[in-house]
């Protein structure tokens, strides 16, 4: 249904779904640096901290959708050698990490079903 304001081409009345935002299950979003306090012990508050997506890719929107994501500082995110972007040890770190906390709540059979992969038994 369309109703008609004397315009060529009438716009629709439905609105578009919102997407559901939810929030981290690892970490909320106060200024400090996931990694910097779980490897280095510093809870400083950053002035710039940026979200990321644990498993990226086509994984992003079911990132977004359950919570897996966490607050990192410009130099554990994109900048240095310490960046998850940079760094797979610290980018599996947070796999792991993930996958621990949401399996508290939830069994390993739902995880895979997300993700198509286990991070707790890797090499």
């Amino acid at each position: 249904m369309a109703k008609d304001y004397g315009l060529i081409f009438p716009k629709k009345l439905r609105k578009k779904k919102r997407k559901q935002h939810k929030r981290s299950i690892l970490h909320c979003k106060d200024g400090t640096c996931y990694l910097c306090m779980r490897l280095e012990g510093n809870y400083r508050i950053h002035a710039v901290t940026q979200e990321h997506h644990i498993y990226g890719g086509p994984l992003r929107s079911i990132s977004e959708a359950e919570g897996f994501k966490v607050y990192l500082c410009l130099p554990h995110h994109i900048d240095g050698p310490e960046a998850v972007h940079n760094n797979q040890e610290n980018r599996r770190f947070l796999q792991r990490e993930c996958q621990e906390v949401y399996e508290r709540t939830h069994i390993r059979q739902q995880f895979m079903s997300l993700t198509g992969r286990n991070y707790l038994e890797e090499d």
